[in-house]
């Protein structure tokens, strides 16, 4: 239960008020260490409650030591999409409602004037996007010095999307802070790793395990694609079958991503899409669309693949495979959300079999090859070969080859 953790009654109220009745593994064990004010690690998987594990301990801090005067915020949280910066202020304002806390939220894409009330007002927690963050600290309109506690929320997409050097700027604004706290949903490559050194000092790591309830209940197979047409038609087919409600379409380009819109919309099955380069209000009207079931398919890049909090959605579909094993995690991670069931659906041609082994290799299980009657591939599944690694001889080992070499180049001779 919630009151383990010494909350005051206004959070404790606010949690019991949206419906939390026991915390989720990642929050028996963020929660406590956070509440202590170590700097932490923690590795979770999307929708096994991460925002909570972090918001609740940030709240309780800042009522534990109120402010004393008016000033800049004292949290700061950086999100890598807009999508999920707004997703995470939301929640901080359910979840500190009955206390005097005020959040803010500042992402790009948006006019620089709807910052006004938050960069010229007292605010407790903000939560933003690092580069339009970085032009207000540029511009001397934001002052980091007061920050206690800084988050860094899927610093593994951050750092894929490029915004290294720009969060280590921020960091090094906020060099007075007390405690900094990065989530990651993997925590795979060597990159997270090597950044967590720079950013924590002596920090616990802390890795949940959910629980069989917790965990997502994602099934994932294939189809073999022999083409770009014979793959749109597969994805036309799957949409229109029964059972197929809130779907997320992915491709790798904007360029992809409108061109399926136009498809689909010429097939009767209407959608919204979402990608990079869209004004923030397009982007909202999109996923409100989306979220309130008046279409059910969404289409996007990756940049949604993070940040997207949607409930209830049955199908993810990669219409282009993802380059990475990482991304293809994320991808899949929209579904099967806090132990819901999920679908998850590859449509792959002959170029794509490596990353296909990359993930089965990583999953440990093979996916399942599946078959539409009406649109059974021609062509055979491509096998990648595995390369063998080289094996680097020591002195006395090359000497023995050259020598085994040497006798065979003899006897050849003699014969």
């Amino acid at each position: 239960m919630f009151e383990q953790f010494d909350l005051d009654s206004e959070l404790l109220a606010a949690v019991k008020a949206l419906g939390y009745k026991k915390p989720t593994s990642i929050q028996e064990l963020v929660i406590p260490h956070a509440m202590t004010g170590k700097d932490v690690l923690a590795s979770a998987p999307t929708g096994t409650g991460k925002t909570a594990a972090f918001l609740l301990p940030i709240a309780q801090h800042l009522l534990d030591y109120p402010r004393t005067q008016p000033g800049f915020p004292r949290v700061l949280i950086l999100t890598p999409t807009r999508e999920l910066a707004i997703q995470i202020g939301e929640d901080s304002e359910k979840l500190s409602q009955l206390t005097k806390i005020k959040t803010g939220v500042i992402t790009g894409g948006v006019n620089y004037g709807s910052h006004n009330d938050i960069l010229n007002s007292t605010t407790d927690i903000l939560v933003a996007t690092p580069g339009r963050l970085l032009e207000y600290i540029e511009n001397e309109q934001f002052d980091a010095r007061e920050i206690e506690i800084l988050v860094l929320d899927e610093a593994d997409r951050m750092l894929d999307l490029g915004f290294r050097e720009t969060i280590n700027r921020i960091v090094g604004e906020a060099r007075w802070r007390k405690q900094t706290m990065l989530f990651s949903a993997t925590l795979e490559g060597a990159g997270v790793t090597r950044f967590a050194k720079e950013v924590l000092t002596e920090p616990t790591f802390l890795e949940s395990n959910p629980s069989r309830k917790e965990k997502a209940k994602i099934h994932q197979w294939l189809h073999l694609a022999d083409s770009a047409p014979h793959k749109l038609n597969l994805l036309v087919n799957i949409l229109k079958q029964e059972g197929v409600d809130r779907t997320v379409v992915f491709a790798n380009k904007r360029e992809t991503v409108q061109y399926l819109s136009g498809k689909l919309y010429a097939e009767e099955l209407p959608c919204v899409w979402l990608e990079g380069k869209m004004p923030q209000d397009k982007r909202n009207r999109a996923i409100e669309r989306f979220k309130n079931g008046e279409v059910k398919v969404l289409v996007a890049t990756d940049v949604a693949a993070r940040g997207l909090d949607i409930d209830g959605i049955s199908h993810v579909i990669n219409f282009d495979m993802p380059r990475t094993v990482d991304i293809h995690i994320h991808r899949i991670g929209r579904t099967g959300r806090a132990g819901a069931k999920g679908t998850a659906i590859s449509l792959v041609e002959a170029h794509d079999m490596a990353v296909i082994g990359k993930i089965e290799r990583y999953q440990n299980e093979r996916l399942q090859r599946r078959v539409i009657d009406e649109l059974r591939p021609q062509n055979k599944e491509s096998r990648v070969a595995n390369k063998k690694a080289k094996v680097k001889l020591t002195t006395a080992q090359k000497k023995a080859k050259a020598k085994k070499q040497a006798k065979k180049k003899t006897k050849k001779a003699k014969s």
